[in-house]
């Protein structure tokens, strides 16, 4: 038999347990005083960075940030339809770095009970150093993927040498309409929310799932 050109597709992917937890809260104010919600604001936000900075010093967090200022206005209707007097508005947002959950857990049923403090979700996410350990560990599985399958094609038909001649990210080899691979190495990463408890008390609700590492590639093979 002539030579043959075989070309398929590999995927793999890697599921692995979070190893940080980034944790975003909210500070907001609001005041009849556009003066008097920033100073509130900023007093709620003093001790929320303080609380954060020590526990750096610590080391319970890895790190933290506070960004995304906003103050603005707005004048509210009430039942009748009639616009009441401006109420003004301040926030600010905090980000904390966490690789001790159950710290954590503590920390965030602790900032629920503060006036003026909402939290948002947990970002769950790995280390740069195994991000990109298992990136190339998931490529190298994808490409593992290709060459089995092109070897048990080209012994379906009788072949038996099996050489590579292109290997590209899904869609570069094929040449199709997109820019960007959609199939690279990339991450899926979980999230989680805050709840509150029913009972009154606050309770955190963390249910981190595995974040997932997927790769595809396409490969052309020569088998004869």
């Amino acid at each position: 038999m002539s030579e043959v050109v075989i070309t398929v597709r590999g995927e793999h992917e890697a599921r692995l347990a979070p190893e940080r937890a980034v944790a975003h809260l909210t500070i907001r104010a609001e005041s009849s005083e556009r003066g008097d919600a920033v100073e509130r604001m900023a007093a709620s936000s003093a001790v929320v960075r303080d609380d954060l900075e020590s526990r750096k010093s610590a080391g319970t967090i890895a790190e933290w940030t506070s960004q995304r200022v906003s103050v603005w206005s707005d004048r509210p209707y009430n039942h009748e339809g009639r616009r009441l007097a401006p109420v003004h508005y301040a926030t600010v947002d905090f980000s904390a770095t966490f690789t001790d959950f159950p710290v954590l857990s503590a920390w965030a049923a602790e900032v629920a009970e503060r006036e003026g403090v909402q939290l948002g979700w947990i970002d769950w996410q790995l280390t740069p150093q195994t991000r990109t350990a298992t990136e190339r560990d998931v490529a190298a599985g994808a490409v593992g993927v290709a060459v089995t399958r092109a070897n048990a094609y080209a012994s379906a038909i009788g072949l038996s040498t099996v050489t590579p001649v292109e290997i590209a990210d899904l869609g570069l080899l094929t040449r199709n309409d997109s820019p960007t691979p959609e199939h690279a190495p990339r991450m899926l990463m979980a999230k989680a929310s805050f709840a509150g408890d029913t009972g009154g008390g606050p309770s955190v609700q963390l249910q981190p799932e595995e974040i997932v590492i997927t790769a595809a590639v396409e490969a052309r093979f020569r088998a004869s």
